[in-house]
């Protein structure tokens, strides 16, 4: 599934919801489907600058993708977390490079946040996007 295809997914389930706290609650739901990252990838250079809460997140490449795994302290920030991995994770390092993320703002993601927490989520994507830019450089 492309990048957009999933993305085009994930505003249709919020779409669904008619109300922020029914979305905040969901998103938390996203949160506990998240691929945990193995304790020994919970390292100081797998935090995630920029986040008030504390978020971890690990990439691999197989077969010319990048599987993301994360884990946050904080139940929001997790569900955050869950969704970028659901959108990036195994996609090529181009495909993620070229995506873009009007996604996060047609389900109004980024101003139902509070201002940390919205500038962890640019953290957090600057992260995934620094993640591909070195594996395909590596290629």
């Amino acid at each position: 599934m492309t990048i957009q295809a999933i993305q085009e997914e994930i505003v249709d389930e919020f779409s669904m919801f008619d109300d922020w706290m029914q979305r905040y609650e969901y998103i938390i739901e996203l949160g506990k489907t998240l691929p945990l990252i193995e304790e020994k990838y919970k390292t100081e250079e797998n935090i995630i600058k920029g986040c008030q809460s504390k978020v971890w997140v690990h990439a691999e490449e197989h077969n010319g993708t990048i599987a993301f795994t994360a884990d946050s302290d904080a139940i929001l920030t997790k569900g955050i977390i869950a969704i970028l991995i659901r959108t990036f994770s195994n996609q090529t390092p181009d495909a993620i490079l070229e995506a873009n993320t009007d996604f996060i703002d047609e389900i109004g993601l980024k101003e139902h946040l509070s201002p940390t927490r919205a500038n962890g989520l640019v953290s957090m994507i600057k992260q995934i996007k620094m993640y591909a830019l070195a594996f395909n450089a590596k290629s």
